[in-house]
């Protein structure tokens, strides 16, 4: 079996240090028992991480590649997403940077079902970028939302998918609200002939949420929006490998934000939202877009972008979908900065539009068209 293997940004005082903290590591995330009681033979040899290079990055930094034994994980996500970085999450001055998977696990773990060039087909935009706007805000009813989203697919959006906020709340219950937004969706398509998808966000208990995902497949819904920061990765990664299921997956970063804002702890930006999400099976990945409200800077955004599409990634490549502060105004600078192959969400721009929705989204369309 192939090995798979982890880069680590190890922040110590001097190269001593850092070689002690990758031997660490490389216990701590497989056997978590001292070396000197770790059993010969294949635990030792085959179990325990071993430390594959350690190259200095400068100022004060090293890159630690660490191997693992694909008997460390089965077939199991959750295990992986262990190894990886379980309890090393809990030491400071460690940044997970890398991930290769090996030819084992990347047959256990394949991505995403649709990636770009299936969503593209989908949608049936074969070229460009792709525009969806997120329908808001939560405390509306089921036919305001309906109606924002009808105006916005009879106007040309590729899909439209469910503000995160917008759950099973009273006021456009899950159920009522896909049934309602799916039929307005599918109303505007047969009108224009095109083929938005709806993408509503799965909610309920954890318990009830594959459920609704496939209740929105019942509806006719064209994907739907998993919140993996609160559902987890293998929520994920079961409707991304259920053949009944068969839609595409966006996921959106809410509650994730943690994991990359610091330098010294977590995941990179890339890592989080590029590799990460393309290991659970997402076909688009949401993120805070430069400029908003967030505080991402270019080169982060770019970076997750880059790891969304990469060919050497694991799977399909799949979309980046940029948000927050996006506007008809910035959308010749967001082309030329994340290129055709992105999903660029329009949000609380649009409602100042309030009747006229439509009309920004055609004014998006033209402006990624002359980008």
């Amino acid at each position: 079996m192939s090995r798979f293997s982890v880069t680590y940004r190890i922040f110590a005082a001097s190269a001593d240090e850092a070689n002690e903290r990758a031997a660490g590591i490389a216990l701590e995330q497989t056997v978590e028992i001292p070396r000197d009681v770790v059993p010969r033979g294949y635990i030792a040899d085959e179990i325990v991480g071993q430390i594959e290079s350690i190259a200095e990055e400068g100022d004060g930094r090293y890159l630690a590649k660490i191997s693992y034994s694909p008997d460390s994980v089965s077939d199991e996500l959750p295990q992986l997403l262990n190894v990886i970085f379980g309890n090393s999450s809990i030491q400071k001055d460690l940044k997970v940077v890398g991930l290769e998977l090996g030819s084992t696990l990347a047959e256990r773990f394949p991505g995403a079902r649709f990636g770009v060039a299936g969503v593209r087909r989908l949608a049936r935009r074969a070229t460009g970028g792709m525009v969806c706007p997120v329908i808001k805000p939560q405390g509306s009813d089921v036919a305001t939302l309906a109606d924002i989203a009808y105006r916005c697919a009879l106007a040309g959006a590729d899909a439209i998918k469910d503000d995160h906020g917008l759950t099973n709340q009273s006021m456009a219950p899950f159920k009522q609200r896909c049934e309602k937004i799916s039929a307005a969706v599918a109303r505007a398509n047969r009108e224009t002939g095109g083929a938005c998808l709806y993408m509503p966000n799965v909610a309920g208990q954890s318990a009830d949420a594959l459920g609704y995902a496939r209740f929105a497949k019942d509806c006719g819904a064209g994907g739907v929006v998993v919140l993996p920061g609160l559902f987890g990765f293998d929520a994920v990664r079961h409707l991304a490998r259920d053949e009944t299921f068969g839609l595409p997956i966006m996921t959106h970063p809410s509650f994730l934000g943690s994991y990359v804002l610091s330098d010294t702890l977590g995941f990179t930006h890339a890592m989080m939202f590029g590799t990460l999400q393309r290991l659970a099976g997402a076909d688009i990945s949401i993120f805070p877009n430069v400029g908003g409200r967030f505080g991402f800077s270019a080169a982060e955004c770019v970076s997750i972008a880059d790891a969304c599409r990469d060919v050497r990634g694991i799977g399909r490549p799949i979309l980046p979908s940029p948000g927050g502060g996006m506007s008809v105004d910035r959308a010749r600078d967001m082309v030329r900065m994340y290129g055709d192959d992105a999903v660029f969400l329009l949000g609380g721009s649009l409602l100042r539009y309030g009747d006229r929705i439509g009309e920004a989204i055609k004014l998006m369309r033209d402006a990624i068209a002359e980008a």
